[in-house]
C-alpha cells in the first residue's frame, strides 16, 4: 500500500481518470459475472440432462473473453493502488484518498457519481462516519 497522501485539491484533480478506471472496471466486474452464470447455467443443464452436446467453440470464446476481461479489471484497480488511492467498494465506486491534517491521517472519502469530494473520515471509522470536508481539511497542506 502507497504512503502517499493527497491534499483535497490534489484528490479532486484526479477524479476524471479515476472515474474512467472505475467504470472500466465495474463494466468489466459485469461482464464477468455475466459470462460466470452463463456457465453456471450452462453446467447446471448438463447436469440435469447427464450430459449433452455443447458449443465448445463458444464457450472457449466466453472463456477467453472472460480472462481478459479479468487482466483489464485487474489493470484499472491496479492503476489506482499506484496513485496511491484505496478502493473500498467497487460496486459502488467507493475511493478514499489519505490526506495528513494536523499530523494525523484522515481518508477523503469519494464515491462514483458524486460532483466533488464533499467528505472525510477517520482510518478506523469507514463510510459510516463520513464528515463533511470543513475548512480543517480543506486548507490541509502536503506535508511530504
Amino acid at each position: 500500500m502507497s504512503s502517499r497522501t493527497f491534499t483535497l485539491d490534489e484528490a479532486q484533480d484526479l477524479l476524471p481518470v479515476l472515474e474512467s478506471l472505475l467504470r472500466k472496471a465495474l463494466d468489466g466486474k459485469k461482464l464477468i459475472e455475466s459470462v460466470d452464470a452463463e456457465l453456471q447455467a450452462l453446467a447446471h443443464r448438463v447436469f440435469l440432462n447427464g450430459g449433452m452436446s455443447i458449443n465448445v467453440v463458444h464457450l472457449a470464446r466466453r472463456k477467453a473473453e472472460r480472462e481478459k476481461t479479468f487482466q483489464r479489471v485487474k489493470d484499472a484497480m491496479d492503476e489506482i493502488a499506484a496513485m496511491g488511492v484505496q478502493v473500498k467498494d467497487l460496486d459502488i465506486g467507493l475511493l478514499d484518498f489519505p490526506c495528513e491534517v494536523d499530523g494525523q491521517v484522515v481518508l477523503l472519502c469519494w464515491k462514483l457519481g458524486e460532483k466533488a469530494i464533499t467528505h472525510w473520515h477517520g482510518v478506523s471509522e469507514g463510510f459510516a462516519g463520513r464528515k463533511p470536508v470543513d475548512s480543517r481539511i480543506a486548507n490541509a497542506k502536503r506535508s511530504n
